[in-house]
């Protein structure tokens, strides 16, 4: 008689937000590649979806930002972290992927931890900019930390966090399909006239406090280049609905187009490109980038657009970041580069006119979009190799292999 077939793999992923999705659904397809009919649950969006996870929680539940906005929305979020915890001791998964999102996802592994579940790490909390002190709590919450940059690694060495550096999955996913000018053709833009990215974010609350400054910083740019052409690659979290209380409504007809012209509703007919679709080849375009901190810039550097990194959260979620933050940068480019490469306008100085201004610059300055050009280049160095995603892949599934023969 035959032994018994082993059961297929079970493995809950947990993302937090669209970048997190993406990341998510990314590693997903590759441990489904190593490990053919393993069962995927657990928190997601579309990305893990289409992927193959059984998403049971939505992204959307947990898209807040800042410290004051965590609290004003607490009940909310220790509701989803509640319904996560049950899922675990439910379908009791031998292994928990969590992705990012720390303020929740940590909680959620050290709960793992607790009912003997193994947990897997990816893309560290940026304990090395601030809050230090929070990797002791790391310690006990995780088995392994997969890392995206080289200089993570010694940092949680020495606090005695088991630690592997996989590489930054950016550097797989960020390509392009086409060329500039067949990019443009397809988009509906000028080739010759100059174009400027719109990014606010990929949370609902970071449209809140950004479009605003977009906008108006838009609208003086056009006033100083009255050509230039206004591009809005809308991250795969938003839908064009969340758009509407700054756009124009869309026609019928348009709501099914990937790339959708609207006008601002702020008194300026502005007129800008919003793409849904082809979200690389529409950042390429770009002669130039007005963006919200985070993944963005990145991805932005990668296709070495020049940018100008703004973002604005609650005062009192400022101050309290300002006296924890050890670093003199944000924006993950210039932190990755250890120079600032590019602008960052953040709180009090991300006003229209120094915004406008620093844009400004890149289009009418060819030797400052020459040398700005060559440092993003040098960002792409930095990251490693490429092959992030089959490295984390190949990570849990040894971590998946090591647990079913030790049970």
């Amino acid at each position: 008689m035959s032994p018994p077939e082993p059961r297929p793999a079970r493995v809950m992923i947990a993302a937090g937000e669209a970048s997190g999705d993406l990341h998510g659904g990314n590693l997903a397809e590759g441990l489904l590649r190593l490990n053919p009919g393993a069962d995927l649950f657990g928190i997601g969006g579309a990305k893990m979806r289409a992927a193959g996870v059984d998403v049971r929680i939505d992204i959307a539940e947990l898209s807040v930002l800042g410290l004051t906005e965590v609290l004003l929305h607490y009940p909310r979020l220790r509701s989803v972290l509640r319904r996560a915890e049950r899922m675990l001791e439910r379908e009791r998964p031998e292994l928990l992927i969590t992705v990012d999102y720390p303020g929740f996802n940590l909680r959620l592994a050290r709960s793992a931890r607790r009912r003997g579940i193994r947990v897997l790490h990816y893309i560290s909390p940026q304990v090395w900019a601030w809050r230090e002190r929070r990797v002791k709590s790391i310690v006990r919450c995780v088995d392994m930390m997969a890392v995206l940059f080289p200089f993570e690694v010694p940092f949680y060495e020495k606090h005695g966090v088991p630690v592997r550096f996989v590489g930054h999955p950016l550097l797989d996913g960020v390509r392009t399909t086409m060329g500039h000018t067949e990019s443009r053709r397809r988009l509906g833009l000028d080739p010759v006239r100059p174009v400027v990215g719109l990014l606010p974010g990929s949370r609902r609350s970071e449209l809140r406090r950004l479009m605003p400054l977009l906008l108006e910083s838009a609208a003086l740019l056009r006033q100083r280049l009255p050509g230039l052409q206004l591009l809005l690659p809308l991250a795969s979290s938003l839908e064009m609905a969340d758009l509407a209380p700054w756009l124009a409504p869309l026609t019928r007809d348009a709501a099914s187009h990937p790339c959708i012209p609207c006008a601002a509703i702020h008194q300026r007919s502005l007129r800008i490109l919003v793409v849904k679709q082809r979200g690389y080849d529409a950042m390429a375009c770009c002669d130039a980038a007005i963006t919200a901190s985070g993944t963005a810039t990145l991805e932005l550097a990668l296709l070495k657009v020049p940018m100008v990194i703004v973002y604005k959260v609650s005062s009192l979620t400022y101050l309290i970041a300002r006296r924890m933050i050890r670093i003199p940068d944000v924006g993950l480019v210039n932190i990755v580069a250890g120079e600032e490469v590019v602008p960052e306008l953040i709180q009090g100085r991300a006003r229209a006119d120094r915004v406008a201004a620093a844009t400004a610059r890149f289009l009418e300055d060819p030797e400052l979009t020459r040398s700005t050009r060559e440092k993003l280049a040098g960002i792409r160095r930095k990251l490693g190799c490429a092959g992030g995603v089959e490295n984390v892949a190949r990570l849990a599934s040894g971590m998946l292999d090591r647990q079913r023969t030790q049970t």
